[in-house]
């Protein structure tokens, strides 16, 4: 049984105990399909007794549903919100203002930059991150939010206890001993299936005030959640990117569909702000670099770090992706010459690679 039917059933009983003892002929008449009525299913005895075992193994994890005042504020006005969600780690986060961030899987190093930068900017000024614990953007989403010791939730496609990438394993234990939250409504043990994540998407936009969008391909599963965002009436924003970047075509097609364009993290508390008022907590901090920090990744063109020859070749690079064979031109460096700096710079995080043997700075 789908979220949509369980709520028309639950909706039309006093209790949830009511509506497992009435007959089938009153589930018929809620308009489930007979078939179903009739089967009136009373649970996994072995399952239950396992989601129970795991509540009982940790006070952190939780078992939230619908009638709880934990249970998210936006979320329970859509029509498809789940009954209830498995959560681990600080179940109050869900009453907090949420600002969702997703992206590509397989982003560029100023993609990434800017996930960070973002998070780490809009955690500062009282937002709770929320992403999909997924390689590329929402890991560096997470992160960019620890580190401004802020809080982030991981919402999951599969079951609280089943960590997907297991390369993220030892992130989502940060997540939780950091004080932040994973949450699913899939029930524990439950393990990956594709169908999972387009269904996980609809609550990280479903919770979240508004999502940003940092890097995505056309055919990217992120525009999934920015379109069900824009369905939830929430709001969406998007980085623009070169035109050259494959990975800015999904963020300039939300731009021509109404999202929000956006150049610092100040543009979205801004946009925010106004309609949250006193929910968005003003966070102090005595860091010296808190200030300057709004959320954009890019510095200024001159790098005392670099030697003169790597600072001339990166000012030919620009921000849009250049050939090495154009670098070459453009300098008047050898080939070889070329290929050691542009090493050097990507080694040292100054440049990243673009599929078909392009190179663009990320700084």
């Amino acid at each position: 049984m789908g979220p949509k039917r369980l709520r028309r059933l639950l909706d039309g009983f006093d209790s949830r105990e009511a509506a497992l003892i009435a007959p089938a002929e009153a589930w018929e008449r809620l308009g489930l399909p007979s078939t179903l009525a009739r089967q009136q299913p009373r649970g996994d005895a072995t399952r239950v007794q396992s989601m129970l075992d795991w509540l009982d193994r940790h006070e952190h994890n939780h078992l939230i549903t619908t009638a709880d005042a934990a249970y998210p504020m936006l979320l329970k006005t859509l029509p498809d919100a789940p009954a209830a969600l498995f959560a681990r780690g600080d179940a109050r986060l869900l009453q907090e203002p949420q600002l969702a961030i997703v992206g590509s899987r397989s982003p560029t190093g100023g993609g990434l930059a800017n996930a960070r930068a973002f998070a780490r900017y809009l955690s500062r000024q009282g937002f709770v991150i929320t992403s999909g614990l997924a390689l590329g953007i929402d890991a560096a989403a997470h992160r960019g939010a620890l580190s401004a010791h802020g809080a982030t939730i991981a919402v999951m496609g599969t079951g609280p206890d089943v960590i997907y990438p297991r390369e993220h394993l030892a992130l989502s234990e940060e997540i939780v001993q950091a004080g932040g939250l994973l949450v699913s409504e899939w029930p524990p043990g439950t393990q990956a299936r594709k169908e999972h994540f387009p269904r996980r998407n609809r609550l990280i936009s479903g919770m979240a005030e508004g999502v940003l969008v940092v890097e995505a391909g056309l055919q990217s599963g992120s525009l999934i959640t920015a379109r069900l965002a824009s369905e939830q009436g929430r709001e969406v924003f998007a980085i623009p990117g070169s035109i050259h970047n494959p990975l800015s075509r999904g963020a300039h097609r939300l731009i021509r569909d109404g999202a929000k364009l956006v150049e610092t993290g100040q543009d979205i508390f801004e946009e925010l702000a106004a309609s949250l008022g006193a929910r968005l907590r003003q966070m102090a901090s005595d860091e010296s670099d808190l200030a300057p920090d709004t959320g954009n990744a890019s510095a200024s063109s001159a790098h005392p770090a670099l030697d003169p020859e790597q600072q001339q070749l990166l000012n030919h690079l620009g921000f849009d992706p250049q050939s090495a064979d154009t670098l070459i031109a453009l300098s008047g460096l050898t080939p070889a010459e070329v290929s050691s700096i542009l090493l050097m710079l990507e080694l040292a995080g100054y440049v990243t690679t673009l599929p078909g043997g392009l190179y663009m700075r990320t700084v």
